[in-house]
């Protein structure tokens, strides 16, 4: 039983008890816990009684003493985020020199460096920040060449961070990277115009690739006959000394060539359109058979 009655006791303290007793502590600022990359301000009577930076576990009663007591009733207690935040503005109206609508789009990454003046000179210091980098992008890349804006963003980006990060200073924030991410046509017609363009000279260049192409060919192959028409003309110049070289070396046996000849002419004949045949039948004279006449009967 005692058992029981000890851990309900130390349940109770342990579960109960010690959150409400540190609730109360930190309510009347006997001690604050402040985290990483954050910072506590406390103010009592509309004056700033204590700003701490460091992390850790602090007391306020040693720079405040009782009073700070009365911070939750006369006084606030402020936690300022000292983490690094972006932001990124889309499609900001620029006009190029040339007076095409071109929208930016801009990121930032700032952090709260003096928490004071982030807290007391500004009551909406983002709001402020945003407008302030929209304004600077307006004024500082409207009327650039269209070809420097589309690109010469890093250079587009100085301008914009050095117009923005003096006014910045003045509200409690320090700007880090500003970075041009977007550059794009606002009007869709325009849009649409350029890709036209665009196909179209796609096009022309295409047909102009194909047309090279083809010429080249064509010289190639023009080239090509060329060179086999003249081979075909040396040839055909050569064919009548080849033959009539070989034909004195057949001339100088007699029998050969006229054997040669004999069958060149019966080539000839053979291949003659009006080439007749008449075959004679044994034992009839030959003038007969050519004039068609029928010789006489011999009687026995």
């Amino acid at each position: 039983m005692e058992f029981l009655q000890g851990m309900l006791y130390t349940f109770g303290i342990s579960f109960v008890a010690m959150p409400i007793l540190l609730g109360l502590a930190r309510m009347f600022a006997l001690y604050v816990v402040v985290r990483e990359r954050q910072c506590v301000v406390f103010e009592l009577f509309g004056k700033v009684r204590m700003v701490i930076t460091e992390p850790g576990l602090h007391t306020p009663w040693k720079s405040m003493g009782p009073f700070a007591m009365l911070v939750p009733f006369f006084g606030k207690k402020f936690l300022v985020d000292l983490r690094i935040d972006q932001t990124y503005l889309r499609s900001q109206p620029v006009n190029s020199e040339e007076g095409a609508p071109m929208g930016i789009g801009v990121w930032c990454e700032m952090v709260v460096g003096e928490p004071l003046d982030y807290l007391y000179k500004n009551n909406d210091p983002l709001g402020s920040l945003r407008a302030n980098i929209s304004n600077a992008t307006v004024r500082c890349l409207s009327n650039m060449k269209l070809s420097d804006m589309l690109e010469n963003r890093h250079g587009m980006s100085s301008l914009v961070r050095q117009e923005v990060s003096a006014k910045s200073k003045e509200w409690g924030y320090q700007v880090g990277s500003i970075y041009i991410r977007k550059v794009h046509f606002r009007d869709r017609g325009m849009t649409s115009q350029i890709e036209q363009k665009v196909v179209n000279r796609l096009r022309q260049v295409t047909a102009a690739i194909q047309q090279d192409g083809a010429n080249r060919v064509n010289v190639i192959r023009s080239t090509a006959e060329r060179q086999a028409a003249v081979e075909f003309a040396k040839a055909a110049a050569t064919r009548p000394q080849i033959v009539g070289k070989a034909l004195g070396q057949i001339a100088e046996t007699p029998f050969i060539a006229n054997a040669l000849f004999e069958v060149l002419e019966t080539q000839a004949l053979l291949a003659s359109n009006t080439l007749e045949v008449n075959v004679v039948p044994p034992g009839v004279p030959l003038v007969y058979a050519m004039g068609g006449a029928v010789p006489p009967a011999r009687s026995q």
